[in-house]
């Protein structure tokens, strides 16, 4: 158990910006994940392997993209007892994202609503940091990297940027998350549709076979979809994820509804919700992905999950792999064991 009860800890960052406290923790995380001090957050992480998509998970619970954009905590975020960490988004070009402020929080709805827009320092300090992680990767976890696209790239020339992306991290990870369901990137969710879709995922499945030939070896590639889409939608992403031989699915991202969170202080700022609201949305979407594509379709389940039970719904759903982000902002890194222990007792 980690010996900064996170309570403590989140009195002192909920009374901040919530901007500044991600700042204030990737920093001090950062700065302290290779010294003793990181006892102050480790979990021991449970033991329930798990192999998808030709990976062996050490648990079936995973850190989500956009915590750690720049890959610069990965063994301090592995303490938590993670079985997975993805980091990221990262694009071709450092960016500075959207103007501040940004992200909000949702107390009384278990939320955050952010507009962040892909800010990060760019794909070469990215692999430089990621390439600097050892600890996590040492004791057997697994690494993903997400990749999108600059906020400058038309959306016409947005493959480029995806295959820019797909180039620099595919001899660093475990896996490849491409990330087309953002909604704080303009038109980004364009690429959800059909013939969009269809370009971009044979341009993508092309690129990693050469790579797979010219590295030998294969590294799984899954995509990230928004919980916005109708059940046609669906069908359509999950027949194109099949015809181009992708290996995997992250359901799902932040939501841009609101109905969940009407009245709320800051329920009406732009940006994609996360958190408890988009728990049944992305359920929803995982259900009709594994009816879709049917057994063995490798699928990672992600939203509204703050609680151990939360967790074991995305199984039931039809999810192989559990991810979780906002649960960890207001319950600590105990949700990580507490949500591992109860998958593996199932």
């Amino acid at each position: 158990m980690s010996l900064l009860p996170y309570g403590l800890a989140r009195r002192f960052l909920f009374g901040l910006d919530p901007e500044t406290a991600h700042d204030l923790t990737i920093s001090g995380l950062a700065r302290l994940q290779d010294s003793p001090a990181r006892c102050l957050w480790r979990e021991a992480r449970v033991d329930d392997p798990v192999t998808v998509a030709g990976l062996r998970f050490p648990n079936r619970i995973g850190l989500a993209a956009g915590l750690d954009k720049n890959g610069r905590c990965i063994d301090a975020l592995g303490a938590m007892g993670f079985g997975a960490i993805e980091v990221g988004t990262v694009t071709p070009k450092p960016q500075p994202g959207n103007p501040k402020p940004r992200m909000f929080r949702l107390p009384e709805a278990g939320a955050l609503i952010n507009r962040m827009g892909f800010n990060n320092e760019g794909l070469a300090a990215f692999v430089a940091n990621v390439q600097r992680a050892k600890r996590f990767r040492a004791g057997g976890g697994i690494l993903g990297l997400n990749i999108g696209k600059n906020a400058a790239t038309p959306i016409e020339n947005a493959v480029d940027d995806y295959l820019i992306g797909l180039d620099g991290v595919y001899p660093h990870a475990d896996y490849v998350a491409v990330n087309i369901s953002s909604p704080n990137t303009k038109n980004l969710r364009a690429l959800q549709s059909d013939e969009a879709l269809d370009a971009l995922l044979g341009a993508i499945a092309a690129r990693r076979d050469q790579l797979a030939a010219a590295q030998h070896k294969r590294v799984p590639v899954f995509l990230k979809i928004a919980p916005d889409l109708d059940a046609a939608q669906v069908e359509v992403i999950a027949a194109t994820l099949r015809r181009h031989g992708l290996d995997g699915v992250i359901a799902t991202n932040t939501t841009i509804a609101r109905d969940a969170v009407q009245g709320l202080a800051h329920a009406d700022e732009a940006g994609g919700l996360s958190g408890r609201p988009v728990f049944e949305a992305s359920n929803r979407v995982i259900r009709q992905l594994r009816a879709a594509l049917g057994a063995g379709f490798p699928i990672i389940g992600v939203g509204g999950v703050m609680s151990a039970a939360d967790a074991r719904a995305k199984l039931d759903a039809g999810a192989d792999l559990v991810q979780i982000y906002t649960g960890l902002i207001y319950h600590g890194p105990a949700l990580v064991a507490d949500a591992a222990r109860a998958l593996a007792r199932r």
